[in-house]
């Protein structure tokens, strides 16, 4: 269980689930939480998970030994400068995607301890993927805490800060592409005959018992899917028209050019 006292600035989608989950797993316990949005909405959602309720971002590192910063790109200069000199000496994780430590360093009145987390949305139903930058200067403890909330809610991979652009391309906006596939195999199934709903429920629980047997069973793509492809048979046709459409190449150039979108945030 944490005992350190954390605050969130920023209680949105993200932050918001990264909070929920750490309260729903027993990890952080209510008391220790201290949460501001400047949405009211945010922070009647926060009051309802029977949290504390800062009074403005300042307030919240005052309160706080480690503070999660989940604002969006746009929001973190605000943000942050409203923090004054609260931030100073403390330990932050900022989720702000392509904001790199330095230009955090160069928006704050003070020298915090800084650790990059890149978190996926999937963390709203405890199954995040979060790339923790290696390259941080949180103490041993500090580091332990921020691992033990967001392994709560999901599956964590250190990463040095240079790939965390690539995580980005490929974790972060990860669940957009896996629902365009889903969709995509949905359509299929509806072109012929099965009902949207069915075909929906279909696809989702073909994509999340592949990835589970993957994570937990320790096979390897390519073997599961050699598994699934008898000579002759159904599944082979069906992977002869994936790779004529050019699946694996089109994938692949799909993470590198939201990579380099990352890079220039």
């Amino acid at each position: 269980m944490v005992t350190k006292k954390i605050g969130i600035i920023g209680c949105g989608n993200m932050g918001g689930a990264i909070l929920y989950g750490a309260l729903e797993s027993g990890v952080l316990p209510k008391e220790n939480a201290y949460v501001y949005d400047i949405n009211p909405a945010m922070m009647e959602k926060a009051k309802g998970w029977g949290v504390n309720l800062a009074a403005d971002d300042e307030d919240v590192c005052k309160k706080s030994d480690i503070i999660l910063l989940a604002v969006k790109p746009q929001n973190a200069a605000e943000a942050l400068s409203q923090c004054k000199k609260a931030l100073d000496n403390k330990a932050m994780m900022s989720i702000v995607a392509g904001v790199t430590v330095e230009r955090l360093q160069n928006m704050i009145d003070g020298t915090p301890r800084i650790l990059r987390i890149l978190p996926n949305t999937p963390a709203m139903v405890f199954e995040g993927a979060f790339a923790l930058c290696s390259d941080n200067d949180l103490s041993e403890d500090e580091l332990e805490t921020s691992k033990a909330i967001c392994s709560a809610i999901g599956i964590i991979e250190m990463v040095p800060e240079h790939l965390i652009d690539a995580a980005c391309g490929l974790s972060g906006g990860g669940p957009a592409y896996v629902a365009m596939f889903i969709e995509a195999m949905a359509d299929g199934g509806v072109k012929q005959g099965l009902p949207r709903a069915t075909a929906y429920r279909l696809a989702a629980q073909t994509c999340l018992g592949t990835a589970k047997m993957i994570l937990e069973k320790g096979i390897h793509p390519g073997e599961l899917k050699d598994m699934v492809t008898s000579p002759g048979g159904t599944t082979i046709e069906g992977c002869e028209a994936l790779e004529k459409g050019g699946m694996r190449g089109t994938v692949i150039e799909c993470i590198n050019v939201a990579t380099e979108k990352s890079r220039q945030l």
